[in-house]
């Protein structure tokens, strides 16, 4: 396999795992079932039925404290995608795809807009962050 394809498929498995706990795990196990649904049509609902079963196990193991089963199920998934890209590696662009999709982006930096008037002797001193007077 392709080591592109195969960091591909880790990235993706602990992406989609960790996407399960999130408000965006309907549209990660939606987007994984529909990639099954293209390669593999036969088993995309045991796909998205199996996604349901790992965010549950996921759920119960972080109500517990369970560190270690985030990492097993990511390890699980990365197979199956790992396996699904090679076995259908003309949905590599759609994974790629998917993840830009899902993937969480980071916040917007804020906009700063200053405006001033001077009159007179008056001196307008504006940042958009720190400002420091006197010596240093």
């Amino acid at each position: 396999m392709d080591p592109d394809m195969a960091m591909l498929a880790g990235t993706a498995g602990t992406t989609l795992v960790t996407l399960l706990t999130t408000e965006a795990w309907q549209r990660a196990r939606d987007g994984v079932a529909s990639l099954w649904r293209r390669a593999e049509p036969g088993r995309a609902d045991a796909i998205s039925a199996e996604l349901d079963v790992t965010r549950g196990d996921l759920l119960a193991a972080q109500a517990s404290g369970d560190l270690e089963s985030r990492d097993e199920l990511s390890a699980e998934w990365q197979g199956r995608l790992r396996r699904l890209l090679a076995a259908h590696p003309e949905e590599t662009a759609a994974l790629r795809t998917l993840l830009d999709e899902l993937a969480p982006r980071p916040p917007a930096a804020p906009s700063v807009t200053q405006h001033a008037t001077a009159s007179g002797h008056a001196r307008v001193y504006q940042a958009g962050r720190d400002q420091n007077f006197g010596p240093r």
